[in-house]
């Protein structure tokens, strides 16, 4: 047991996401001048790396229900920063990222990379620890913590 003047032992786990939390918060900032959330940054970015990408596909790439990736691209239909040619109940999507989107999504970007200088700066040895972790986090599969759907409707 931990007394009142022991400190408890470091925790990479506790460090991490309280590191995480400092970058998250200056990266929400740098995005709302683009007009996005971490979500929206996300999805955009899915989108516009896979045009016309399912939205079954958006969901497991994003780590979120597809009823909720729903739910987001309207979102992002009636902020004007993609579009879906076919939007109609029972055919298959055709998700875009609009004019307005790329243009969220390079402003988005570009503060990402001053972030990324920045961070590299200060925790240069950190910066080449984290390289490929997001891909393969220490071998976790992700998709299993994900919540499912009990239909799929794409």
């Amino acid at each position: 047991m931990v007394g009142m003047t022991d400190r408890p032992p470091f925790s990479p786990v506790i460090a991490l996401l309280t590191v995480s939390a400092v970058w998250d918060a200056q990266f929400g900032a740098a995005l709302k001048e683009a007009g996005l959330t971490t979500r929206k940054y996300g999805l955009l970015a899915h989108i516009q790396a896979t045009p016309g990408i399912s939205f079954s596909e958006l969901a497991r790439r994003s780590q979120i229900t597809v009823q909720t990736a729903h739910t987001a691209v309207r979102t992002l239909v009636d902020d004007g920063l993609a579009s879906d040619a076919t939007a109609h109940a029972g055919t298959a999507s055709d998700l875009r990222v609009t004019e307005k989107g790329i243009r969220a999504l390079e402003l988005a970007d570009a503060r990402l990379a001053e972030l990324d200088a920045s961070f590299a700066r200060g925790a240069p040895v950190l910066t080449r620890a984290l390289e490929g972790l997001h891909e393969e986090p220490f071998g976790l599969d992700l998709r299993v913590s994900r919540p499912t759907d009990e239909h799929d409707p794409d």
